[in-house]
């Protein structure tokens, strides 16, 4: 009997995650990607001269808001439960 039920439970073998789940990893790679993006450069070419671009509103506000954004999307992904059908 414990036999039968653990070849029966192996063939039925499925994914950890549904579509919606890995829709949702996907979404928040690409907002972690993006944040990474909009905080790179704003270096000076001359270390003798500041270069005030790299206090910009975008690398200081908005880049790290889009990574903890894209964290708290891959969080989401992996704890959706799976539909029931």
């Amino acid at each position: 009997m414990g036999e039968q039920k653990r070849k029966k439970d192996q063939a039925e073998a499925s994914f950890v995650f549904d579509k919606a789940n890995y829709k949702y990893m996907i979404a928040g790679l690409a907002f972690i990607a993006l944040g990474f993006v909009l905080m790179a450069g704003g270096g000076s070419e001359d270390p003798q001269v500041f270069n005030p671009e790299i206090y910009s509103w975008r690398r200081i506000r908005l880049a790290p808001a889009l990574i903890l954004i894209g964290f708290g999307l891959e969080v989401y992904a992996i704890l959706k439960s799976k539909k029931k059908s």
